[in-house]
């Protein structure tokens, strides 16, 4: 059986996450029988909602499991680069600890890259995504996916969705990246358009039902308008 690394972040989760997240590779599993998951859990310095007892379950309940974790909250490309500086095999997916994505969604994005069609298998958010966020969020996306298409000319609009993928080649670009925090999938996607001879797919997947995504701080905002201010000065 072919096996993956699926890279999950995490920060401060919400009660019964790790029972979650069991449900979801079980999930997993029975929409993609022919792989199995070595799950990367990379503890982004939580201050609360992780506990040994969750680590232990995890341990004994995943095949394939590796738990990394550092004090100092450092942003969620921070934490995707370092798990990904664990992984084994030559294909490798990333997602939020939730499984906001319907894991059949999950499964036809691995497909495309085990089928050698593409180095970087980018997720795309069907129309139904914003029915599920608060307005503000819709604003921020929308608007991220004008600049995308007017001022990046990048193969995929759709930068943020939280379901990606990539091979071997793909990863060595994603380790070179330098975002820390909300903006390194389109750095990442801004890079690899760049790099000759990558190849970039988008992949529609379905978020799940009864998804809700929080507001997004004023804080958080200026922060990223700076870094999306970098990424094209860089470029």
């Amino acid at each position: 059986m072919t096996s993956f690394d699926l890279v999950l972040p995490c920060y401060n989760p919400i009660p019964g996450w790790a029972t979650n997240l069991l449900a979801s590779v079980t999930r997993l599993r029975e929409a993609l029988p022919e792989a199995e998951p070595h799950i990367i859990l990379v503890n982004d310095g939580s201050a609360q909602g992780v506990s040994a007892a969750n680590i232990e379950e995890l341990r004994r309940a995943l095949p394939q499991f590796t738990y990394v974790d550092y004090a100092l909250n450092q942003g969620k490309g921070h934490a995707l680069r370092t798990g990904v500086q664990h992984c084994k095999h030559p294909l490798c997916l990333f997602t939020d600890i939730d499984f906001p994505y319907e894991e059949t969604s999950m499964a036809q994005l691995f497909r495309v890259l085990a089928a050698g069609q593409t180095d970087v298998a980018a997720g795309i958010r069907d129309s139904n995504y914003y029915s599920h966020v608060p307005p503000a969020r819709v604003a921020i996306s929308r608007t991220l996916r004008f600049l995308t298409k007017q001022l990046l000319h990048l193969p995929v609009s759709d930068t943020q969705c939280g379901l990606k993928g990539f091979n071997d080649a793909g990863k060595a670009l994603f380790l070179s990246s330098q975002t820390k925090r909300y903006l390194f999938d389109l750095e990442f996607l801004y890079m690899s358009a760049r790099q000759p001879g990558l190849r970039v797919q988008p992949v529609e997947v379905r978020l799940k039902e009864g998804v809700v995504f929080s507001k997004m701080p004023l804080g958080v905002l200026s922060s990223e308008g700076y870094s999306l201010l970098k990424i094209l000065l860089r470029g």
